[in-house]
């Protein structure tokens, strides 16, 4: 009995690993003797996962021992050089299903066995065809100058209620298939609605602090699905909670990056994707002072070694130096002494202008764009070097001090240059001010403190306009 008993466990054994990984057959007319692969999008990229080999009557399969990471996948076909992706649809908790497309519409001709998500999937997408439909001659009829104020306003109408009848049917299919791929996708594009303030409550900052707080209720941050979606959508979350919602500035997006980590921190997958896309959102960032979060994100998430469970030696590495250089250059700190030999090799120090703001102006004397910006750099120090009280310090990353004199007298600049190379100083001044390309700019104030970093020439009399007006205010606050 025992025998039979051990054999049955076997067998049972054997019949649940045969179920285990994936398998997905397809069947598509007119597809035929060609390779197709299996992918999916992982943040601004598409990953293939999986090659087949069509057959002659347009049937093919992947499978593999191990389970797909859920999300939304595509199928490609070789178009010249590149992969055209053809079709989307969506791997889940089933893995062993079947699609059939009977005609050249994959979408309305598509028949599904074995997997209700993929079904749901389908008919939401004819759903969604059905109503663009519906919408595109209400669209005509309101940009159609000819079209009277009755018709638009019908047309508004219409549209209104065709928007109110997508949101019920999406809220229905989430309420009822919760799981589901489809229902998790649709329900993180549904937006958060702030509910009306309370009486006495300032309305704009009570709906401003409840955005912040319920932003992501429809958005599961941990759920690593929502990675492999099309167009970059955790991402783009990502970004418009940190763009819409915050101040621009360092303190008040590192906060903010820190409320979403620790939502995604439940999944490794989504932690992992998270920090690292907050990394390169500020990694060379749009608007100044903003890559101070990247020495934030470094100190937080890379030297405590949290993230050592993915990262290489190597990566981290590379993200070490590079906080590093943008931690000795940040806004508000004092910036280091640069000492270098000039045209006439004689020592000359930052630290020894003492006007109230220095222009330090980093340049390679055979670039082309210091070349564009140094007529306009020599125009402005002229016309604004006694009504700011400015000086320029510029220095030539360049080793050669022949190009150094032939730019100074090629462009007749009536300021301080230096060879970077020839220093007095151990540390090389690019570890002191951050420059991967030239010309970078920065602005120092009276006291060294660095007050503006990577501006264009164009937009330095604007700055230090600006600059003076806050100190004028700030002058007659303090009577």
């Amino acid at each position: 009995m025992r025998i039979f008993f051990i054999i049955g466990l076997v067998l049972l054994a054997n019949i649940v690993l045969a179920q285990g990984g994936y398998k997905i057959d397809f069947k598509v007319k007119g597809w035929k003797d060609s390779s197709v692969y299996l992918g999916h999008p992982y943040g601004e990229s598409n990953l293939i996962k999986d090659t087949a080999q069509v057959a002659a009557d347009g049937s093919f399969s992947f499978q593999g021992k191990e389970l797909l990471p859920q999300g939304i996948y595509f199928l490609a076909r070789k178009h010249g050089t590149s992969n055209v992706k053809i079709l989307d649809f969506v791997v889940g908790d089933d893995q062993r299903f079947s699609l059939q497309a009977s005609g050249p519409d994959y979408i309305s001709s598509m028949t599904v066995k074995g997997d209700d998500d993929n079904a749901l999937f389908f008919k939401n997408f004819r759903y969604t065809i059905d109503k663009k439909k519906e919408v595109d001659p209400l669209i005509s009829v309101l940009k159609d100058s000819a079209s009277s104020a009755d018709n638009k306003k019908a047309a508004r109408e219409a549209l209104t209620k065709i928007n109110t009848d997508v949101i019920d049917y999406q809220k229905r299919l989430v309420a009822t298939y919760p799981k589901t791929i489809t229902a998790r996708v649709i329900k993180s594009q549904i937006p958060i609605v702030a509910p009306q303030p309370p009486i006495k409550a300032n309305g704009n900052t009570f709906q401003l602090t409840y955005y912040r707080q319920h932003f992501f209720d429809n958005f599961d941050l941990s759920d690593d699905a929502l990675i492999r979606v099309p167009e970059s959508g955790y991402q783009k979350k990502l970004k418009e909670y940190f763009d819409r919602l915050f101040i621009q500035q360092p303190d008040s997006i590192t906060r903010a990056i820190e409320f979403v980590v620790n939502k995604a921190k439940g999944n490794r997958e989504t932690y992992k994707y998270a920090v690292w896309s907050c990394m390169t959102m500020y990694w060379q960032p749009e608007i100044m002072g903003l890559d101070e979060v990247v020495v934030n994100l470094y100190d937080t998430y890379f030297k405590t070694g949290e993230m050592d469970f993915w990262v290489d030696a190597r990566t981290k590495e590379n993200v070490r130096e590079y906080a590093d250089k943008i931690r000795s250059s940040m806004i508000g700190r004092r910036g280091a002494n640069l000492i270098m030999q000039d045209a006439n090799l004689q020592p000359r120090s930052l630290y020894d202008i003492k006007s109230k703001y220095t222009i330090l102006f980093i340049f390679k004397p055979d670039c082309g764009h210091c070349r564009e910006e140094t007529p306009k750099l020599v125009d402005f120090y002229l016309k604004n070097k006694t009504k700011y009280d400015l000086e320029v310090f510029a220095v030539a990353t360049d080793t050669s001090m022949q190009s150094l004199r032939n730019f100074i007298k090629e462009f007749k600049t009536p300021w301080i240059t230096v060879d970077g190379p020839r220093s007095y100083i151990k540390t090389h001044f690019m570890s002191l001010y951050h420059a991967d390309t030239t010309p970078t700019i920065y602005v120092l104030d009276d006291k060294k403190i660095i007050i503006a970093k990577r501006l264009p020439v164009k937009q330095l009399d604007d700055f230090l306009s600006h600059q003076e007006k806050i100190k004028e205010y700030k002058k007659k606050s303090s009577k």
